[in-house]
This record gives C-alpha cells, structure tokens and sequence, in this order.
C-alpha cells in the first residue's frame, strides 16, 4: 500500500463528517476508548490543551501553539478540517506528520480499524494521539472537531480546558438552542481544571457554571481579565477576541509553572503564520485585484467577516460563495453586500448546497449574481470581470476556500 492509496482508504472505508455530515457523527466514546485501549492509551502521556467552541477554536489552537514553540516547547497541534492536505491535521512544531509515518500507522491497524468499523476521525485521533507520544511532544493543543462532550478527543485530561464561544451552528447535531449547544461543548470542563470561557452569554454561561461548579473546575472568563493588545500576523478582526481568549489561557498555564515570558507571547502572536502554517483566516492571496478567503460559515463568524469586508476601500465587490446542505442560509443572507457581484459555485463535496439552490436563497435580497457549477469557474470568472482596485472574497465554506487555495 502506498501513503495515497491510505489516505484514500482513510476517507472513503468510515464515515467522514466532513463529508457525510450528521450520519458520520456518533453519539459516545466507546469506539475511542477501544482504539485508545488498542494504542496502549497514548492519550495518558503527553501534555495537552483542549480547545472547543463554535467559532475561533482553529485560531486560537493555532496562537496557543505558536507561542508555546517561541517559549522553546515541542508542541503537537491537532486540528480538523484539512484545507489542502490531511497532514494539516497533525503538525509538531509546525511540520505536519510524514507520510510514512501515516502509512505505517494505518497499514498496522488497519485489522482492528476494520473490526471495530471506526470512523475517519476516531482514526485520524487515535493517530494524532500515538504520534505526539512517539516524538516525545512537551505539550499538545488539541481542537475538538465537533461540539466536545462526545468528541473523539474528550479522552484527554488537559492542563487546562477552553471554550471560545457559542453560536448556532450544527443545530441538527447538537441541539438548537444556546443552552443545548453549550452543554455539549461544556463537555470538555474536567475535574479540578481550568477551564477558560472566551466570550460569554448570560444562558450560556448559567450552564457552564453548573457544570465546572460539578467538576470543581475553576471557570476563567476571558472577557473579565487585563491583557495587552499585541499586534498578530493574523488579519481578521475577530483575531482580537481569539488573542484574549489565548492570553487567558496562556496566563493559566504559568499559573501551572509553564515557563512563558512576555517575549514569547509577543513573539508567538506575531508569527502564527510562519510557525503553524496556518491558512484560510483572512488570508489575502493577491492584489490588484485583492482576493481574501476566510472559512468563516456561520452566523456569528460570517457577521465579523461581511463588516470587515465593508470597511475594506474597494470599487466593487465580488463574492465567491459556496455552501453545505446543512446550513440555515435564511438567517445569514442579510449578513452579506447587498450591493455586491455574487458568483455561486458549489464544491466538490457530498454535503455542497447546489449552486443553483443557493441562488435561489439569495435572488430576492441581492442585485447582481450569476451561478457556476464548480468553484474554479466560479472564482476564474471573478477574477475575469474584477478592476484591479475591486475585492474578491471567498468563502461561504472551507470546502470553497480549499479549493482556491
């Protein structure tokens, strides 16, 4: 077998979420804590920061581990979904798992991955887990993929525990109501550890508080602490929330005796980029004209993304939006410009929202639109029609920005 034919084994033998959606999810840990007995329990012997929340988690995984490796740790990073290349999902130090590596991990549990019919992502953390411990890793920060109390990853027992916010989204999953989601996400709050809120809701937070006042867990808002405002590599406005989030928990982890100076903080916030190789966060991919791609695809996210796209000097604006089935597009459509050019595209995934489906959505609250059936065609023809002072955004999905980039 080669490292191809075990990625694509990988995504097509078990259920993937990103592809199937709500039937890939499941609804315990047995699956995992069989793989994790499997490995030996590699989750016991590293270091780690569990990271949930609706929006910001991949963000502020990315600024927690920057900064570590500027303070000198060997620092694992698990995160999920991939844009380009499933190694994105497991990087230390910013360099993403070999290939060989993958292939040997999949060819020598392949029998037991087949007997016990895991998903790709029960998979994919079992592997994340055994190769953080034989590189012998000093710390790992780990995003939960979906909500967090029954998330593979919730076998963890972190340093400290964080939740960024609550925001409507995977309500067919999750629940869908403020207070559901937030107790599921709540999930990830352990015994006597802390647990840091990014930003609270009165609803939201009533729940929380239950729940670290049954575990005993020290619950730390974010909101409520003093922190100076760095400078980062990162371009979103909402940055700023993810960097006060971050501070908070890095706070705590000095707290613990973690050596972090002043300097590496600095240093770490201004380097995210270049040390985790993070992309699709406002990421501007040219100029003249200028093309930005942001994953942002809820609510909440895309309400910071569409005011930071207004206040952008632009003649016009183009929009490459693509969508899933799975989305409420009613309660977004006025987010967007309605003054802008829209061309909608559908990815190439099973979960895509036809094109034509989601211009259907938007016909009554926009001026200008045309619609393409793939996301090249799409984004080819914005940049076609674009006058070198116009923006072009992309997004609506990571699927869509993936396939830019």
């Amino acid at each position: 077998m080669t490292y191809q034919e075990a990625i694509d084994w990988l995504f097509v033998q078990f259920p993937m979420y990103q592809k199937q959606g709500k039937k890939a999810y499941k609804a315990d840990l047995n699956n995992t804590l069989l793989l994790a007995k499997h490995l030996n329990n590699p989750e016991t012997k590293f270091k780690s920061i569990h990271v949930a929340g609706t929006n910001g988690k991949g963000s502020t995984s990315h600024m927690l581990a920057s900064i570590l490796q500027e303070a000198g740790y060997k620092v694992g990073l698990y995160t999920s979904p991939h844009l380009k290349d499933f190694r994105e999902r497991i990087r230390i130090n910013g360099e993403m798992i070999p290939q060989s590596y993958v292939l040997d991990f999949v060819t020598s549990n392949m029998l037991f991955f087949q007997q016990e019919h895991l998903s790709f992502f029960e998979m994919t953390v079992g592997m994340a887990f055994q190769y953080f411990v034989d590189e012998d890793i000093d710390i790992a920060v780990v995003e939960v993929g979906l909500g967090g109390r029954l998330d593979s990853t919730n076998i963890l027992s972190p340093e400290i525990s964080i939740i960024t916010n609550i925001g409507l989204d995977h309500t067919n999953i999750l629940g869908n109501t403020h207070e559901k989601i937030a107790f599921e996400k709540g999930g990830v709050i352990k015994e006597n550890t802390p647990c840091i809120i990014g930003t609270t809701r009165e609803d939201t937070l009533l729940v929380f508080e239950k729940l670290a006042e049954e575990k005993k867990a020290p619950l730390v808002l974010a909101e409520k602490q003093l922190y100076k405002n760095y400078d980062t590599d990162l371009l979103g406005h909402y940055q700023r929330e993810n960097m006060r989030t971050t501070i908070t928990g890095i706070q705590e982890l000095i707290k613990k005796g973690w050596s972090i100076e002043e300097k590496h903080i600095e240093q770490g916030l201004t380097h995210v980029i270049k040390n985790t190789r993070l992309q699709g966060r406002w990421q501007q991919l040219q100029i003249n004209p200028t093309v930005i791609c942001d994953t942002a695809h809820n609510k909440e996210g895309l309400s910071i993304t569409m005011n930071q796209l207004r206040q952008e000097a632009a003649h016009r604006i183009h929009m490459v939006i693509g969508m899933v089935n799975d989305k409420n597009i009613e309660s977004i459509i006025d987010l967007f410009p309605k003054e802008a050019t829209y061309y909608f595209c559908q990815p190439n995934n099973s979960r895509a929202l036809p094109a034509i489906s989601l211009a259907e959505s938007f016909k009554n609250s926009i001026r200008d639109y045309s619609v393409y059936s793939s996301v090249y065609e799409a984004y080819q023809k914005a940049l076609k029609n674009a006058d070198k002072e116009d923006i072009i955004y992309v997004g609506g999905s990571t699927f869509v920005v993936a396939e830019v980039l």
